[in-house]
């Protein structure tokens, strides 16, 4: 888990390899990393499915 991969979104998708122009490990990460976490996705899935139920429930049942 220590070694830092970096895909780049282009012809050269299948590259995974660490570049020289990679973030040193010690800068913060950005937001996309953190969306990338399970446990957050399960999180906002869960109450994406609870206000989606709302609002059906709002506007079919009511």
């Amino acid at each position: 888990m220590g070694r830092a991969t970096c895909v780049i979104i282009a012809r050269e998708m299948l590259d995974t390899t660490q570049s020289e122009a990679a973030p040193p490990q010690n800068e913060p990460r950005g937001c996309l990393f953190a969306l990338s976490q399970p446990p957050l996705m399960i999180f906002l899935a869960v109450i994406g499915c609870l206000l989606l139920m709302a609002s059906l429930h709002d506007l079919l049942l009511l």
